[in-house]
């Protein structure tokens, strides 16, 4: 379920730039809003022993665990724990060196990193300089369709300048291109392996052969997968408190609660929201809130329909009761999205976030408003397609809610389910768009800078799935790109915020925070969005000695 690959870093950009020293986020336990009766904190108790195997719940399993093409939840939940990034980011949303132990920029437009020594992949093969340029450049090759190639627009050459030594040269220069090397743009594969399994890498049959502290040890298509632990694995701090872990595919919500209750599944992300209140009550175990970046929004898919008259866009979002959304979609956890990059997304310069994001305004619900605009627009009666899946339960309820208020207003809102393969493939298949004029995100940041989100509204940009284009945008983007200063950074950024508000390319419709489930017999897990890249596995471990 997602936009524009749009989680959290959280990072203190300018201390990177000059060291690889771990940085802070705030993310303190925080009561929720509202008094809504949850905390959100980044971690769960710590382990006090360790376990043979542990099960873990997927809604839906990975595509690919090709780090190249994973752009969701589910491979990412994988790959955390198998491949790494020159960067790392932590549950307690800092950045702290990775496969790279150092980072400088002579000038702005020079990268270069500075790599570890010793790191081992699975197959026990030493790390060099030969597989970053190699790993990083395939981002790059077309043939790969990768999601990320974007990413290394700006980038003119990637060189071997040393045994451990990695050069990016750039056309011109780009914040985020090095923010991302903590995401999965910045993940390193052995060089070897990816020439020996060349079409079939990350599939099940060629499998993958990163750094992480687990291995891949099988994945049974349609079954499951499970990772053995890697016994060379190079961080003391985070070798694995588990033998294995068997990952199960689960896409209907109610089976998926019923594993949790029942034990079959020690634990999961992304809890259904359907479930919440069910498993929280249950004493099966606990449901934990995590920081999270993500917002749900609709993002429009085709400006040559109705859509394409900014009044119509208007009206939807004028439509949308969103606090009762929230009470069905999410469970009631979470407020009413004020902009496309959710409030998490305004972590790198947090002393912003208040004048730049808190005083937005509330989106308006005036359904009076929005039917005289649908009128003014000639769109009475005219369709929009708006599509749906199983793939989670809140894509029903947001599906309906929209049709709700499509009819109230004069515009006749027709839903097509499709299987929840389909729908992921929506983000990453142009072709899988065909015919469709909007679909439901949960669109979240790899990096602690809103202008990540933004990023994916530029014109040709991969994420851009609805091929906007607003030539006001592209310049405020690039000006904003070019500005090292965080917080000179995050007032330009907010330029795009209210270029993106004015226009709604993206619907912004509410946030939530990030959940986690824990089975009574484990514990250690990080609870927040960061663990799309943090080995979050490592940390699991027995809650009785």
């Amino acid at each position: 379920m997602r936009m524009s690959r749009t989680i959290a870093l959280l990072t203190c950009t300018a201390a990177l730039a000059a060291t690889t020293a771990a940085c802070s986020g705030a993310t303190k336990p925080q009561a929720a809003p509202g008094g809504a009766g949850y905390q959100v904190t980044p971690t769960s108790p710590p382990a006090r022993g360790t376990l043979d195997s542990f099960t873990w719940s997927l809604y839906a399993e990975p595509y690919t665990l090709d780090y190249a093409l994973a752009y969701d939840y589910p491979p990412n939940t994988v790959l955390a724990n198998v491949c790494e990034q020159l960067f790392r980011v932590t549950p307690d949303m800092k950045i702290e060196p990775g496969l790279a132990v150092a980072y400088k920029q002579p000038d702005p437009r020079t990268l270069v990193y500075t790599l570890r020594p010793g790191v081992k992949f699975h197959d026990g093969t030493t790390m060099t300089a030969d597989d970053v340029v190699a790993s990083l450049k395939r981002q790059m090759n077309p043939a790969t369709g990768s999601p990320w190639g974007s990413v290394f627009k700006n980038v003119d050459a990637i060189e071997k300048t040393g045994p451990l030594e990695v050069t990016l040269r750039l056309g011109k220069p780009d914040v985020l291109l090095h923010e991302l090397m903590a995401a999965s743009p910045g993940t390193i594969e052995s060089a070897a392996f990816l020439a020996k399994a060349g079409k079939d890498y990350g599939t099940p049959k060629g499998g993958v052969n990163c750094t992480g502290p687990f291995a891949l040890d099988s994945w049974s298509q349609g079954s499951g997968i499970t990772l053995k632990k890697h016994a060379a694995y190079w961080d003391p701090k985070l070798a694995p408190k588990s033998d294995s872990v068997k990952f199960t595919f689960i896409e209907d919500a109610a089976a998926r609660a019923n594993a949790f209750l029942s034990g079959t599944a020690d634990g999961g992300y992304m809890v259904p929201s359907s479930s919440l209140e069910q498993l929280r009550s249950s004493g099966k175990g606990t449901v934990l809130f995590g920081p999270n970046t993500a917002a749900a929004n609709l993002a429009v898919l085709d400006f040559h329909g109705p859509l394409g008259n900014l009044k119509v866009r208007q009206a939807l979002s004028m439509a949308l009761d969103r606090k009762n959304v929230i009470k069905a979609a999410a469970g009631g956890v979470g407020v009413p999205a004020k902009a496309p990059a959710a409030r998490g997304a305004w972590a790198l310069a947090p002393e912003k976030t208040a004048a730049l994001y808190d005083t937005l305004p509330e989106p308006a619900y005036d359904v009076a408003a929005a039917k005289k605009l649908v009128q003014e627009a000639g769109a009475t009666g005219r369709t929009v397609t708006l599509v749906t899946s199983t793939l989670a339960p809140e894509i029903s309820v947001v599906a309906n809610a929209v049709q709700a208020a499509g009819r109230q207003i004069g515009l006749d809102v027709k839903l097509k389910s499709v299987a929840p393969d389909a729908y992921s493939s929506i983000f990453v298949d142009p072709n899988a768009r065909t015919g469709l004029d909007l679909v439901i995100t949960n669109g979240y940041d790899n990096t602690p800078d809103p202008l990540e989100f933004y990023q994916y509204l530029r014109t040709g940009d991969f994420g851009n799935y609805g091929n906007w284009s607003n030539a006001e945008f592209d310049v405020a983007f690039d000006r904003a790109n070019t500005e090292p200063d965080p917080a000179a950074r995050a007032e330009r950024t907010a330029v795009l915020q209210k270029i993106a508000l004015r226009e709604l390319p993206i619907i912004p419709v509410y946030e939530a925070p990030y959940s986690v489930f824990l089975g009574k017999r484990i514990t250690g897990a990080p609870t927040g969005i960061a663990q799309l890249y943090y080995p979050w596995a490592a940390t699991i471990g027995a809650a009785k000695k």
